[in-house]
């Protein structure tokens, strides 16, 4: 259902820090233009936590009109308290999204019981659930039993996964029936050749063809050129975190002039050092 390259996309803001809906009007058509399966607006990479609500349900709304149907959304709808992760994505599937991508609740340290009952609770809206096993930004790991618990449940469709473990990925597929996306670029590639069938990717925000052509090449079965793209990029995937996501992504998209550095706090600017190594890689693989 969600097999491909979906960008997770920034967020872009003015120079006063309001979002800036031109800029991302312009990221939205780019992206359709180069080609990749959906965009995935409003999660990590979207700088989600510092967004209001009003601003979120916003968001969420103008990707899906600028993409009208030319390529999926799964919108970003987690939250901490189950009650608001049902009114997001709620608000999301009338909107018109193709799918919610669900985050661990990140504060409150639910037990895997509560994790299935909160994941469940959003499935039976109706809206395709992505599970999101984030352990580096959450408090809890999605354990490989719960989604393999979930996977049972109608409505969850696919798990994206960047806790680092390309093992879980095979485990999964020998457990049951659920797509897996890789969640961290530099894993795309392994990830899939046991069994991932693509990425929601902080890269593609910078190159998107290249990293659909990746990624398809690796579902036609044509390995040699996945691999010669994963080694071409992969400097550009290591240096996209320097600094914590998305300040690294935002700061390549204002090299590029695609978008304003700017943040919210508590989010920052990169220091000189991490920004000059950034540039460097971007100017070597011909970006700027």
């Amino acid at each position: 259902m969600f097999e491909g390259c979906y960008t997770a996309l920034v967020t872009p803001f003015t120079s006063d820090g309001a979002v800036d809906y031109g800029r991302l009007s312009e990221l939205v058509d780019s992206q359709v233009e180069s080609g990749v399966d959906g965009l995935v607006p409003v999660g990590t990479t979207g700088e989600s936590p510092t967004l209001s609500v009003k601003e979120h349900h916003s968001v969420v709304e103008f990707v899906i009109k600028a993409a009208d149907g030319r390529v999926k959304v799964i919108a970003g709808t987690g939250g901490n308290s189950t009650s608001e992760a049902i009114d997001l994505t709620i608000h999301a599937k009338e909107a018109g999204a193709d799918g919610t991508l669900q985050v661990t609740p990140y504060y409150n340290k639910p037990n895997q019981k509560g994790l299935i009952q909160h994941f469940s609770a959003v499935a039976d809206i109706g809206l395709p659930v992505v599970l999101y096993n984030i352990p580096g930004r959450t408090s809890r790991e999605i354990s490989f039993e719960t989604v393999v618990e979930l996977a049972g449940h109608d409505g969850i469709v696919a798990v994206k996964e960047a806790g680092g473990d390309v093992d879980r990925v095979s485990r999964y597929v020998g457990a049951c029936d659920i797509e897996i996306l890789s969640g961290d670029d530099p894993l795309t590639l392994p990830m899939m050749a046991v069994g991932a069938v693509g990425v929601i990717s902080v890269a593609g925000n910078i190159i998107p063809r290249e990293v659909t052509a990746l990624v398809h090449s690796a579902l036609d079965g044509n390995w040699d050129e996945a691999r010669r793209l994963h080694r071409e990029w992969h400097p550009l995937f290591d240096a996209l975190f320097l600094d914590t996501n998305p300040i690294p992504v935002k700061a390549a998209l204002a090299m590029a002039g695609r978008v304003e550095e700017v943040y919210r706090l508590p989010l920052c600017p990169m220091d000189a050092d991490n920004k000059e190594r950034l540039r460097s890689v971007m100017r070597t693989l011909g970006i700027i």
